[in-house]
């Protein structure tokens, strides 16, 4: 996703200058006291920001939205606040190295054989599967509960059988 298309952050925090692990512990600080859904935009040019955001946010359920590479030499994170927690899922289904449509495919199918209301883990690898998520839990009414980057490229969808 572009930052240009993300509406802007409810809190900016630059912190270029300092050294790790202090971006990742005065961001912890914010996003525990924003609400789920605001969004933090993270400014460091530590290089080991992104490993400790990403680890973070897998662990977490906080969603790194986008990064952007500033002219400031530094670089921009967007961190959007999750759930306090994961919802707790009946099934999981790992579809990394499966092209798209593949995930929704499989998705699909096994949503057929679940009950109304339980909840589906779908992780994902495919390039555009967010947005592929996103328009095909639309079209379908399932309902998508949660999605988080656990590592970059690779997602977690939270899908509600309806």
């Amino acid at each position: 996703m572009s930052t240009h298309d993300l509406p802007p952050p409810d809190v900016v925090l630059d912190l270029k200058g300092l050294r790790c692990p202090g971006p990742l512990v005065n961001a912890k600080r914010l996003v525990n006291d924003l609400e789920e859904g605001q969004m933090l935009l993270l400014i460091s040019d530590c290089p080991g920001t992104q490993d400790d955001l990403f680890a973070w946010a897998r662990v977490t359920g906080n969603q790194i939205v986008a990064s952007e590479r500033r002219a400031d030499g530094g670089h921009g994170y967007y961190l959007r606040k999750g759930p306090t927690r994961r919802p707790d899922a009946n099934a999981v289904l790992d579809t990394r190295g499966t092209v798209c449509p593949g995930p929704i495919v499989e998705a699909h199918r096994l949503l057929q054989g679940m009950r109304p209301g339980e909840i589906l883990n779908l992780v994902s690898d495919c390039p555009g599967v967010e947005g592929d998520i996103r328009g095909w839990a639309t079209t379908t009414g399932v309902e998508l509960l949660f999605v988080a980057e656990i590592d970059p490229g690779q997602f977690e969808f939270y899908l509600r059988k309806a």
